[in-house]
């Protein structure tokens, strides 16, 4: 894990967390998740000195990408974005007109996953898992290496992601995180969508949306 870079940026009105993410050799990152704040976004990565060869969605709910647009403008690299989702980002004011947003940049995706992939980015080993529930096409992004996974909405530091927006899946949703829990050590770092970073091993033990799972 002491290769590994990471930078959170807590950004716009829901608080969301962009990261970036390099191997501390290196000058190529992943931006994951860039929800708002684009120019607050670009003008860190500038500062860091690293050259985003990726951004990675883990879903296209309008907080976690109301920046892609101009982040893959200003960087050039190509978004990746789960396959179910596409449709959203390429239309992001068609889903959020019933909240009374809009006036967000849409962007085609330039690659689709489905989860069961592997990456290789900016240096990085990435392993990308299909994590259903707080969305219908929601992935988590894992690197086993560096014993580190980022989840997006799937799981907080004492609670879950919500499943009251549409295509929510309670049973889903705790099925994928009981899927965490199995195939990745107990100390694995978990980086969350919102909140501060906590780990699969003090989440089964103490979150208290995940008790049944922690009694298996």
């Amino acid at each position: 894990m002491d290769s590994l870079e990471v930078r959170g940026f807590t950004v716009g009105p829901f608080r969301e967390n962009c990261y970036l993410v390099w191997r501390n050799d290196a000058t190529a990152a992943v931006l994951i998740d860039p929800g708002d704040e684009a120019e607050r976004l670009i003008e860190e990565i500038a500062a860091l000195g690293v050259k985003v060869v990726a951004i990675l969605l883990t879903h296209t709910h309008v907080d976690h990408v109301g920046a892609v647009a101009a982040l893959a403008h200003a960087t050039g690299a190509p978004v990746y974005c789960p396959t179910l989702e596409r449709g959203i980002l390429a239309d992001i004011d068609s889903s959020v007109g019933w909240l009374g947003l809009g006036g967000f940049e849409s962007y085609d995706a330039d690659e689709l996953l489905a989860g069961g992939e592997h990456l290789e980015l900016a240096g990085l080993e990435i392993d990308v898992v299909f994590t259903p529930g707080h969305s219908p096409g929601h992935l988590t992004y894992a690197l086993p290496e560096h014993e580190t996974l980022l989840v997006g909405d799937v799981l907080f530091r004492g609670s879950v992601g919500r499943v009251d927006l549409p295509g929510g899946d309670g049973a889903a949703l705790l099925a994928s995180i009981a899927s965490l829990f199995d195939a990745y050590p107990a100390q694995t770092r978990v980086l969350p969508g919102h909140g501060p970073q906590t780990s699969l091993e003090d989440e089964r033990r103490s979150n208290p949306f995940l008790t049944e799972l922690a009694a298996r």
